[in-house]
């Protein structure tokens, strides 16, 4: 079960005026079950998208990544208009015939609804080095276009789950420019999660109007605040993509800098959203009892806050520990001492468990009871927060505990 976190109310969900969401059975890995989504866009809708950096990323993140290129250096009438999404199978480690299956999916979805195939944004998730049966998802495009609907939010982020346990989704409303701005955000994930970016897919829509500049910043920034700070397991998967929608449609004039005061409205907004969704990923870990916030601050750099607070979220015996309830906080300074910082003082490390100053100056606050540590690890939700002493900057990252259970999801993954 998940760690603190209640499924989504579907009728909470606000539907995104220019937007559409279609789902259906195809079959793609087992039968029963809702797999295949489709978006649809209004004509004038801009997308932009952030993609895994694993060098052995899958055939579609391959094909979004150059359909996306085409339109931002094409006219608008070329922009983004569709997405075709499938579960079941990661169509990774497939080679030229996976490019093929993936841009053939492209193009039978384009000529259904009348647009280019470069049109099209392709997404997969699911065992990677199984051949995409692309003539399923083919024959039910049909029924997911027919479905297609504003208010589908919940369903769609039920048919993107693999391992997941409960749907992810969240929305938000805000005011622009005296116009109601509506935000809603869906992603998937629970399992091969690390940064840059995790095995998730992640769709966020607004009807904010947005000039086309400014698409790429804002989706860069959202991910690397939310999705970029979450890890279960460390392993980058190839097929990690969070894609941001702007459908143009609200009635407030457009924003043309992040930096303006509306861009800065709208930013918050839809980081709130997009944090929700990378928490909830965590929440929902493979096996996770415990949802844990890693506070680094005093370094030098936020990238060497960074590297730390990464060291301990992947450490396997400070995640088992967690599990364990068990105070063996050593290994958290241990963690602390190899992230990689070569001039790392020692007698300046500060350590707390939530409110519990567990380490000063490198060794055991003397004030320091086991009972008092062992009290926080037996919290569902639990921080640790460690200052270096070298500087002004700070990092959050979310992670959670490693159980027995992960090793038994992932063992009985293809089964």
């Amino acid at each position: 079960m998940p760690v603190n976190l209640n499924p989504p109310v579907a009728s909470q969900l606000k539907a995104i005026a220019g937007v559409r969401i279609g789902i259906t059975e195809a079959g793609v890995r087992k039968a029963n079950r809702k797999d295949l989504t489709v978006i649809l866009l209004d004509e004038g809708a801009t997308v932009a998208g952030v993609f895994t950096k694993n060098r052995f990323c899958a055939a579609p993140v391959q094909i979004c990544r150059e359909h996306l290129r085409l339109s931002q250096t094409s006219t608008a009438a070329n922009g983004i208009r569709a997405m075709v999404i499938n579960t079941g199978n990661a169509n990774a480690g497939t080679g030229e015939d996976g490019l093929n299956r993936a841009q053939s999916t492209c193009k039978a979805l384009a000529q259904k609804i009348g647009i280019n195939a470069q049109q099209v944004l392709p997404f997969s998730t699911g065992v990677i080095m199984e051949t995409l049966p692309s003539e399923r998802i083919i024959a039910g495009l049909d029924a997911a276009i027919a479905d297609a609907k504003a208010d589908n939010w919940f369903n769609a982020a039920q048919a993107i789950m693999t391992t997941d346990t409960v749907p992810k989704a969240f929305s938000k409303q805000v005011q622009i420019g005296g116009a109601t701005v509506s935000i809603t955000g869906i992603s998937k994930g629970a399992g091969m999660i690390r940064p840059n970016m995790a095995t998730m897919l992640g769709f966020m829509a607004t009807d904010a109007c947005i000039a086309p500049a400014v698409m790429q910043q804002l989706a860069t920034e959202l991910a690397q605040e939310s999705f970029n700070c979450i890890t279960v397991d460390g392993d980058t998967s190839t097929n990690d993509s969070f894609v941001v929608i702007a459908s143009n449609k609200a009635q407030h004039s457009p924003i043309q800098a992040l930096s303006s005061a509306d861009g800065q409205t709208l930013k918050s907004a839809m980081l709130e959203v997009a944090q929700q969704l990378a928490h909830a990923i965590v929440r929902d870990g493979e096996g996770a009892t415990k949802f844990i916030t890693i506070k680094v601050n005093g370094g030098k750099t936020n990238e060497e806050c960074r590297q730390v607070a990464y060291a301990i979220a992947h450490s396997p015996l400070v995640k088992t520990a967690f599990f364990a309830s068990d105070p063996n906080l050593g290994r958290i300074l241990a963690a602390v001492g190899y992230a990689g910082i070569e001039d790392l003082d020692q007698t300046k490390i500060e350590l707390y468990l939530d409110n519990v100053h567990v380490a000063t100056q490198g060794g055991r606050n003397p004030t320091y009871q086991e009972a008092d540590g062992q009290a926080v690890m037996k919290q569902s939700d639990i921080t640790v927060r460690v200052d270096l002493g070298r500087g002004a900057c700070a990092q959050t990252v979310w992670t959670c505990d490693l159980s027995e259970e992960y090793v038994k999801i992932n063992a009985d993954y293809r089964s």
